[in-house]
């Protein structure tokens, strides 16, 4: 006699889950190809096969440079989000992404996104639709392209206390100034041939000026400081003001300029503790980690109370790695939604303030002409002792003016560190100078 095996125990496969697709640029069209290329792996590492049901795209006749079956394509992007279980949205800017975002969540979506100016912007209000919903709002490639960031910060070190985090987050910068301190070339020349390599886009100003990188910044100072911070909390300045002057400078000193997106604990003159979240032009010493990014790639440091430091290092853009980091989110949500539970999205314990900029402890390198005459150092000196900031370093070269033309010195200051808000003072001063006939550069200093 033979007993019937006992199946209480096997779980019944689970439905296949469709995923929606908004958006077929560079990045989506490399989503789409791998979802229906790798559909086996895909299905064996969820639980579930993923069903590609559509991509929702402005123009239907729009040259793309992969092959797609052409019935996947779609103009009516509202009715697909609303027939999905998964909803990845590539489409980037703020309209129409929000709406189909939020229209995602209310029929019970989980969303992906890599939208990092529509997260900077909106972020806390779709963090709060998509938790009350229970679905899960992830957004890896939405810093660093497939630089597994966001999710080490979030799990690996939920246990810990992040103090700071350093970033260079935006390739098109990266490039444009490791391109300048390696063959001296200035930013315009520069910025030329980023734009050749496809690197940087027609109107760059959103990378040259800083915005892709504050954005990012807000998103890396939420997570790391779980406080939900705004793109108009991040000071941000760009690197369209850099010289190939300030770059031989900095070389002589063992420096290289990168563009930096900060998020530290700080305190401010008033003692009061908080955050503060910066994107700016900085030097670091040749020997720190971050020195050594060239060319486009990201990297980000960490620094935590008992892990140390860490960091992360990978290509920053690009249609295929920014792939990897939307599809390890599209797996982990589809998991999600196999093994049951509530949506995972970002950890919010607190509110932590953000302070400005004038409540950083920084040093900087000044650059600066003045005439050559008796006394002039001395009247530098004593404003720097006024307002109570330390010179750690001074480069001072004499240019000796042709007949009938005063002769003038170009100077190099490195500060202590001491307040931001005492260092743009002592700065201000100097430029009020007689003797100051311009001030060509100032540029914070980390690392050193």
């Amino acid at each position: 006699m033979t007993t019937p095996l006992d199946t209480t125990d096997v779980k019944a496969p689970h439905r296949p889950l469709k995923v929606a697709l908004l958006g077929c640029g560079n990045v989506g069209s490399q989503v789409a190809r791998i979802l229906l290329e790798d559909a086996e792996a895909l299905a064996a590492r969820t639980g579930a096969s993923l069903e590609l049901i559509g991509i929702a795209v402005r123009r239907l006749d729009a040259p793309r440079e992969v092959p797609l079956p052409q019935d996947l394509f779609t103009t009516d992007a509202e009715s697909l989000v609303k027939d999905a279980d998964l909803v990845i949205e590539l489409l980037g800017g703020i309209e129409p992404a929000r709406t189909l975002i939020q229209t995602a969540i209310a029929h019970g979506a989980c969303v992906v996104s890599a939208n990092k100016a529509l997260l900077a912007a909106e972020g806390p209000a779709l963090y709060e639709q998509a938790d009350a919903a229970g679905v899960q709002l992830s957004y890896e490639a939405a810093v660093a392209g497939a630089i597994p960031i966001l999710r080490p910060i979030r799990d690996s070190l939920a246990g810990d206390k992040i103090t700071r985090v350093l970033g260079i987050v935006n390739g098109t910068t990266n490039f444009i100034l490791d391109q300048m301190d390696t063959t001296g070339a200035e930013f315009a020349t520069a910025l030329a041939e980023a734009q050749r390599l496809g690197y940087a886009e027609a109107d760059p100003t959103a990378d040259i000026e800083g915005h892709d990188a504050a954005a990012k910044a807000s998103i890396l100072a939420s997570l790391s400081f779980h406080t939900r911070f705004a793109l108009q909390d991040v000071h941000c300045e760009g690197i369209t003001s850099i010289s190939a002057r300030d770059i031989e400078a900095a070389r002589e000193a063992g420096l290289v300029i990168k563009l930096l997106a900060i998020a530290e604990k700080t305190v401010s003159p008033e003692g009061l503790a908080g955050v503060s979240v910066r994107v700016h032009p900085t030097l670091l010493s040749r020997e720190h980690p971050l020195a050594a990014v060239r060319g486009a790639f990201n990297a980000v440091f960490v620094e935590a109370e008992y892990a140390g430091e860490l960091m992360f290092y990978g290509q920053g853009a690009g249609g295929t790695p920014t792939a990897s980091a939307v599809l390890g989110d599209l797996v982990s949500a589809a998991r999600r939604i196999v093994l049951g539970g509530p949506g995972r999205t970002e950890t919010t314990t607190g509110q932590v303030p953000a302070l400005g900029i004038e409540s950083v402890q920084t040093s900087y390198c000044i650059g600066l002409t003045v005439t050559d005459q008796p006394g002039v150092l001395a009247q530098l000196t004593q404003i720097f002792a006024d307002h109570e900031v330390s010179i750690e370093t001074m480069r001072q070269t004499i240019h000796h003016g042709s007949e009938g033309q005063q002769a003038f010195a170009e100077l190099r200051i490195v500060t202590h560190r001491a307040l931001e808000s005492a260092l743009a003072r002592t700065v201000a001063d100097i430029r009020e100078l007689p003797v100051t006939t311009e001030i060509t550069s100032v540029l914070r200093v980390e690392g050193i």
